[in-house]
């Protein structure tokens, strides 16, 4: 499925403003029922996911990090990526391209919180060889 134009005004909007189906039907001057199928159809088809996004800028003691990993083996690339998504501190995982395989993006306690989890929890995953952690200061923009 291909969004068309009123397909990506109910994106944006939901993106931009996160409203509600009635005040989304209001802007665009059509019925709630309409938005309602419209967004029933993009998620069932998977161009749009709805969930929650964290903001770390404003929880207390959380620090937001990516770690770059490259894999011994990327024949495994899917699997351990899927592996690694299962962590209750990982907030996503992406394949990426140059010089690390993946990138995780995990959410902690703290600098303790981040060591624990590259120590005891990401070390038990066969197969990376290497990470590099980056902290997260601020987060500027949003996501898409």
């Amino acid at each position: 499925m291909q969004p068309d134009e009123i397909d990506w005004k109910i994106i944006e909007n939901i993106r931009e403003e996160h409203k509600n189906n009635n005040a989304i039907a209001r802007d665009l001057d059509v019925s709630e029922g309409m938005i309602r199928q419209r967004l029933k159809k993009l998620k069932d088809s998977g161009v749009v996911k709805i969930s929650a996004l964290i903001n770390p800028d404003v929880l207390e003691n959380k620090m937001l990090a990516l770690i770059a990993a490259t894999l011994t083996d990327s024949s495994q690339l899917q699997f351990t990526a899927n592996e690694i998504a299962q962590f209750e501190e990982v907030l996503a995982v992406s394949v990426s391209t140059g010089r690390y395989d993946i990138m995780i993006e995990v959410l902690v306690e703290s600098n303790k919180g981040l060591v624990q989890f590259l120590t005891e929890t990401l070390s038990t995953i066969k197969g990376i060889s290497d990470t590099e952690t980056f902290v997260m200061l601020k987060t500027f923009g949003k996501y898409v």
